[in-house]
This record gives C-alpha cells, structure tokens and sequence, in this order.
C-alpha cells in the first residue's frame, strides 16, 4: 500500500518506540475504526472519504489544520459513519459537543460509549 492508497487500512501508526497515540482513546478509536472494516460495516474507501470530509469541515470552521486534533476528527467520522450506517441503537451518539471541545477527556468517553454499543448484542 502506497500513502495515497484509500482503498485499505492502513498499518498501525508507528515510531522508533512503538505505536504512536497521544492518548489511549486515540488507539482505541483507530482500532474500532479497523474492527468495523474488517467486519464489513463499510470499505476503506468510504472511511477514508468519510474523514476526508470531516477534517474538510473542520478547516471550513477555521479549526488548527497542524494534526494535532486529527484523532478527533477520526473519532467524530467514526460517530457519524457508525449512526448513518445505524450499527448502534445510542441516539446520543451524535449530540452536540460530544468530541468538538478538544477535551481528551469527552473524547475517551466518546470512544468507550461506542466501544459499549459495538460490543453490545447483536454483536
């Protein structure tokens, strides 16, 4: 797989050290992303074009385009793919303000709750 490749996941990000996440709900929130493709829930591509539209949005909201909010933006398509595709019952999934604070605190439990209906039956 190339970089430009969007037709398949990519490899777990990666330093000298080992996988690169600033935060545990970063590495979780890839890994549901991965789970849910690997389970057929939807292509790569459609990811890929999911975030590329939300980091879009993001700099159409003069919102920092320095990386340093990309797990956000991943866990807000993630949210967005996850209801649209109704792959969970959880309505507030989407509430205003729910990942677009910056907190990594809101972020984490944003991850966990869609970890939770992931996870719940018909799993």
């Amino acid at each position: 797989m190339t970089s430009g490749d969007l037709s398949a996941p990519p490899g777990i990000p990666r330093d000298r050290s080992g996988p690169v996440f600033k935060a545990p709900w970063e590495a979780q929130a890839f890994g549901l992303v991965l789970v849910l493709y690997e389970r057929g829930c939807f292509s790569w591509s459609e990811w890929a074009g999911r975030l590329g539209a939300e980091i879009a949005a993001a700099r159409e909201r003069g919102e920092p385009d320095d990386g340093s909010r990309y797990y956000e933006h991943w866990l807000a398509a993630l949210e967005k793919l996850v209801a649209d595709k109704g792959l969970t019952g959880f309505s507030e999934l989407l509430a205003p303000g729910r990942v677009g604070s910056g907190r990594a605190r809101d972020a984490a439990r944003q991850a966990d709750r869609i970890a939770e209906a992931l996870t719940a039956p018909p799993w």
